[in-house]
Formats: structure tokens, C-alpha cells, sequence
């Protein structure tokens, strides 16, 4: 819990002014790495911190690795310890820029913006650019929606090759942060 609050706090210096921040501290992500006709390979983290600055579009966000929740108990563990290396790179983060983000032209309909920034995951460091559907919600605040891939490869996530053809090279990943 102690590093969940400095990462949060982290955030939230990212942003500058009270008034041009909107914050989420339980946005979800969901990644599938599962082969064709193999056990589904699927978690999902609910407890992802993200701030988003709506003066200038930057947004940061942190992921606890460890807290990411599977099917059953041994893909958890071999997901923390032989994949993601959890103990060794407990979080994963990505800061960037919303691109031509106007706060004040957002609908409940929603638009589809570019994200640009870097994503940093099991020590690797990568740019990317994100489609990201971000529309109001009706109780006042933003959804930011998004679903992009991910390569092991790309963050030098190493499968055995005993176990190479379960698991996909490519992670279908979904992230959902509803921002006030």
C-alpha cells in the first residue's frame, strides 16, 4: 500500500494545478496472451493509478505488477516470477501526451485521440503511440479507453520455448480509466 501512495503522489506532481487535473486510482487493465487453441491466458489489474493534466494533455499512469489477477493461482505465480520478474520490476508506467487534447471538446460520444509517450515495463523502456477513445461520462468526469498490443519481445520478455507455442508473442492489452 506504501508504494501505491508514492507512486500516486508521483502522479500528482505531474500535474501541475488542482483545477487541470483529473485523477483515476482503480482504472482497469486487462491483457490476453493466450494461443489458438490453448488454456486462455488472461488478467486483469483494477487498481491502475492514472492523472491526466487537461491543460496540456499529459497523462501519466502506474501499474502494480503483482496486482494483476488470473484464473488460477500457478499462472499468477509463474507470471510474477518467470515472466514479468515481479519482485525485480514491481511496476509498470507510461507517460506521454494526449495530442491536440482539448478538454473542452469532449462529448459523451467521445473522440479518438493519439497518445505518444514512453511505456516502461520489466526494465525496458519503449516510445509508443496509443489510439485512445476518450469521451465524458455522465457523472461528470472522462473515460479514457484503449486497446493496443504488446510484444514480449519488445520488453525482453522471455518464454521458454517448452511452453513458447501456449502463449502468444503478441498481448492484446485493454486499459479503462474512468478520471475525475
Amino acid at each position: 500500500m506504501r508504494t501505491k501512495f508514492i507512486f500516486f503522489t508521483i502522479l500528482l506532481g505531474l500535474v501541475m494545478h488542482a483545477q487541470e487535473k483529473v485523477v483515476c486510482k482503480t482504472g482497469n487493465v486487462t491483457f490476453e496472451a493466450s494461443a489458438t487453441s490453448f488454456e486462455e491466458i488472461k488478467a486483469k489489474n483494477e487498481n491502475v493509478i492514472c492523472a491526466i493534466n487537461t491543460k496540456t494533455g499529459d497523462i501519466a499512469s502506474v501499474v502494480l505488477i503483482k496486482l494483476f489477477k488470473f484464473k488460477t493461482a500457478l499462472m499468477q505465480e509463474h507470471f510474477n516470477e518467470n515472466y514479468l520478474e515481479s519482485d525485480k520490476y514491481p511496476k509498470s508506467t507510461l507517460v506521454g501526451k494526449i495530442e491536440n487534447f482539448n478538454i473542452n471538446k469532449i462529448t459523451t460520444e467521445g473522440e479518438t485521440f493519439t497518445l505518444t509517450g514512453v511505456l516502461q515495463m520489466h526494465g525496458v523502456s519503449k516510445n509508443v503511440s496509443i489510439l485512445t477513445k476518450i469521451r465524458k461520462t455522465t457523472n461528470g468526469g472522462i473515460n479514457v479507453a484503449s486497446k493496443f498490443n504488446i510484444k514480449l519481445e519488445d520488453f525482453k520478455i522471455e518464454v521458454p520455448s517448452i511452453i513458447g507455442y501456449k502463449l502468444a508473442k503478441t498481448v492484446s492489452t485493454e486499459v479503462n480509466f474512468d478520471l475525475y
